[in-house]
């Protein structure tokens, strides 16, 4: 979990508003890390958030909005996580200051977050060398022609390849993107809480590729939705694909089809996730033993369990609850 260098304050976030920025991306910064969340029982937000400006007034998206009143790039030294939004304009060249301002974050160890489009500053300031990246799939021709070195992956959502350089498709994807941060310093327990404040999906499966444009069938597969919810409520029941088939009155390829056409994944491995996502929050509340917490989550064995908890978060369990846990119950033994 990153952390400050103080013990005393929290986790700092400092967010570049540039010339030409997407305000909105700043405001999903703003809400995600910003924001208190009275209904955690935290006195103030999980984040101490700055907004940093290379000059005194920024006009952001055209001109359409002006910022002032904010701090200097030299914020960015103290902070322990750097938002880079995106730009419209984002083939245009940063500033120098921009970018020597990244670089130094990096250079000191700080995680850097670029969402949609600021991938480009990131790559610019020469970070992105022989790392994989993610940008919005609208630009990633020209983010490949100005940058081939970069291993550009423009089918996911996000970026996190563990390296502390993350990096977002798009603005609604910087939510994603969000969570998932919150998720690695806070728990899923808390991740879930903020997306349902946000009102958005805490977990979205699939990638961008389903929002690239094409032409719009004649017919529409009906929605999973109805589906998704019964099978998350039955996750502790011994559900298969053939099962869930059959409960949307349809054959297994055709479930796979609509897995593949609306999510973006395969009925397996949404099931796993949302399987490894329930014992993670049971884990959270110290409500179980392994054993116990693997059958409930449906993952079977404690064996299973770990496999794929460890997998999924990078953690044994018992790594996951001392990171995470608040509860009170019976230890997890790893």
């Amino acid at each position: 979990m990153p952390q400050g260098s103080s013990q005393h304050r929290p986790h700092r976030v400092a967010v570049i508003v540039d010339e030409g920025i997407n305000p909105f991306e700043v405001g999903v910064a703003t809400e995600l890390f910003g924001l208190p969340r009275p209904e955690l029982g935290a006195p103030g937000p999980l984040y101490e958030v700055a907004l940093c400006t290379p000059t005194r007034a920024v006009r952001m998206n055209h001109g359409f909005f002006t910022m002032t009143g904010t701090a200097g790039l030299d914020a960015v030294d103290t902070a322990d996580t750097l938002v880079v939004p995106g730009r419209p304009d984002n083939v245009v060249p940063r500033g120098t200051d921009v970018l020597d301002a990244i670089r130094r974050t990096h250079a000191r160890g700080a995680r850097l977050l670029s969402f949609c489009t600021g991938t480009f500053a990131l790559a610019e300031a020469g970070l992105l060398d022989g790392r994989r990246a993610t940008t919005h799939w609208m630009w990633a021709d020209a983010f490949r022609a100005l940058h081939p070195e970069v291993r550009l992956e423009p089918d996911v959502l996000f970026v996190d390849a563990g390296d502390g350089i993350l990096t977002a498709a798009g603005s609604a994807a910087a939510l994603d993107l969000g969570l998932h941060v919150i998720r690695q310093d806070h728990g899923a327990e808390v991740a879930n809480a903020v997306s349902r404040r946000l009102v958005f999906a805490a977990h979205r499966d699939g990638g961008q590729r389903q929002f690239v444009e094409r032409p719009v069938p004649e017919i529409r597969d009906e929605s999973l939705a109805p589906l998704l919810a019964w099978a998350q409520e039955r996750l502790g029941e011994p559900l298969t694909v053939a099962g869930l088939a059959a409960r949307a009155a349809v054959s297994p390829a055709t479930l796979h089809r609509r897995f593949r056409s609306q999510l973006g994944t395969t009925p397996l491995a949404w099931l796993t996730g949302e399987r490894v996502a329930l014992a993670c929050r049971l884990i959270e509340r110290g409500e179980e033993r392994l054993d116990v917490v693997a059958a409930r989550s449906g993952l079977g064995t404690a064996a299973n369990l770990r496999t794929l908890v460890r997998r999924e978060t990078g953690l044994s369990p018992s790594a996951y609850r001392r990171r995470f846990g608040g509860g009170d119950g019976e230890p997890v033994t790893a």
